[in-house]
């Protein structure tokens, strides 16, 4: 005789199947303790509504701790000649909430989410979360180096378009400041002209790198005009 726990079990159980399958092919990792797993993808709303849950806040905690020793050993191995600075820069970029968000929804870790429906939630905002979880427990499961190997051979090469998260982050005017910065030169910023045609200002910036001058650039504030400078300077010196 088939009843509603039967139905409810078998519900579970499947549920629990998918999340394992998610993790085994997005994650490349095989779960022991698909405890851990369940919690890292339930949502607080879903354990405010049943005190039988618990949420992945904790796992999230973890995880991003565990993710920024293992981002900060990928950066520091994969660029040798990068500075502290340009280092932190990079890291800072591939652990932000942004990044985190565009892997996690590349994967469509929304699929496995967990959470009270009909409430208005941002999903880009779970699924970010969420992956930070998934790696504390992962973590937890099998330990750092499982966790750093799910990242290096899993996520980072099937989900992270390296290239262009470092286009994104490194501005000319930081490219070129690191640039000055580990060849121990004295780089400054001159304002030529400020005009104001009535509605706009319109700024002029000179780059002087050891006092020497470089590039130009024009831009409605300050910052544009130095970013527009900055970029010919690169240009100029084969950096770019």
């Amino acid at each position: 005789m088939f009843s509603f726990s039967t139905f409810f079990s078998f519900n579970k159980s499947k549920s629990e199947r998918k999340i394992k399958r998610f993790i085994i092919n997005r994650f490349g990792y095989r779960p022991k303790n698909l405890y851990f797993f369940i919690q890292a993808v339930t949502h607080k709303s879903l354990s405010y509504s049943s005190i039988s849950e618990t949420s992945n806040e904790r796992l999230e905690f973890l995880g991003d701790s565990i993710l920024d020793a293992i981002v900060a050993e990928f950066v520091f191995n994969r660029f040798p000649n990068d500075d502290e600075g340009e280092l932190t820069k990079i890291k800072s970029k591939l652990v932000s909430r942004k990044t985190l968000s565009l892997i996690a929804e590349e994967m469509e870790l929304r699929q496995i989410i967990r959470y009270q429906k009909g409430r208005t939630i941002n999903l880009n905002t779970l699924e970010g979360n969420a992956f930070e979880a998934i790696i504390g427990a992962i973590y937890l499961d099998g330990g750092y180096d499982s966790a750093k190997k799910t990242i290096n051979n899993s996520v980072f090469k099937n989900y992270l378009d390296l290239n262009r998260i470092l286009e994104e982050e490194i501005d000319f005017k930081s490219k070129l400041y690191i640039w000055s910065q580990k060849n121990q030169f004295k780089l400054d910023f001159l304002v030529l002209s400020e005009e104001n045609n009535g509605s706009n200002w319109i700024y002029s910036v000179l780059t002087i790198i050891n006092d020497i001058h470089y590039g130009r650039g024009i831009g409605s504030s300050k910052k544009m005009a130095e970013q527009a400078a900055s970029k010919e300077t690169l240009e100029l010196i084969g950096e770019l």
